[in-house]
């Protein structure tokens, strides 16, 4: 995983709140068929899960949200990348990851960040945080929820999966955090110094896109 030249590379992340707001009535009949055709019934049944529990999560408090979207999604197969997908990176939208019972730490991230922002949690609370995991000697991303703007997140991770305080998290040093709102230099997983970001996300656009090809089906 190539973290700086993907964090670095974060601008377009600002459309992405509209896509979520879109998604809470746009499961259709249709896009269940377009998933079945792609990946088989099966994998439409697991995403009608997904879409099962955000529909039971609505009326809940904050911390059975972060509980129970954490656990679903990190019980998925970690495979890299190149496994998976056979690319060096590639970020799987939540339908993606859902539909094919795998991916790595991004996907896992990404999904759970789609989820919670359609609970109602505020985008400001969200950040996708690049880490190193100590442990494993390697780069690592895994969901912050700030409480408030100065306040110790929360760690939402595949690798231990208690939602632990950033501070009791020893075993990771941030590097940059990242959502709608902008990019930040990680600080002791504080609120970290906002950095000017630049340049195209590719990477990003590409899995907005394909999200966006499901949802609506191909335009062309």
């Amino acid at each position: 995983m190539h973290v700086l030249r993907k964090v670095l590379g974060v601008c377009c992340l600002l459309a992405f709140p509209s896509l979520i707001a879109q998604q809470t009535n746009v499961f259709t009949t249709n896009v269940y068929k377009r998933i079945a055709t792609v990946y088989g019934s099966e994998a439409s049944n697991s995403v009608a899960d997904w879409r099962q529990l955000i529909n039971e999560l609505q009326s809940e408090d904050l911390d059975e949200k972060l509980f129970s979207v954490n656990r679903f999604f990190n019980r998925f197969d970690f495979v890299d990348d190149v496994v998976h997908w056979k690319k060096k990176d590639y970020w799987a939208t939540p339908i993606e990851l859902i539909a094919t019972g795998a991916g790595d730490c991004e996907d896992y991230v990404i999904a759970k960040y789609f989820s919670l922002i359609e609970l109602g949690v505020p985008e400001s609370k969200l950040r996708l945080m690049y880490v190193t995991a100590l442990e494993l000697g390697q780069p690592h991303m895994v969901l912050a929820y700030y409480e408030t703007p100065t306040s110790i997140p929360l760690v939402l991770d595949n690798i231990n999966r208690r939602i632990l305080p950033a501070n009791k998290r020893r075993d990771l040093v941030p590097i940059y955090s990242f959502n709608g709102n902008g990019l930040w230099a990680a600080k002791a997983m504080g609120t970290g110094k906002k950095l000017r970001s630049g340049g195209p996300m590719k990477m990003w656009d590409d899995m907005v896109e394909r999200l966006d090809t499901v949802m609506n089906g191909d335009k062309k």
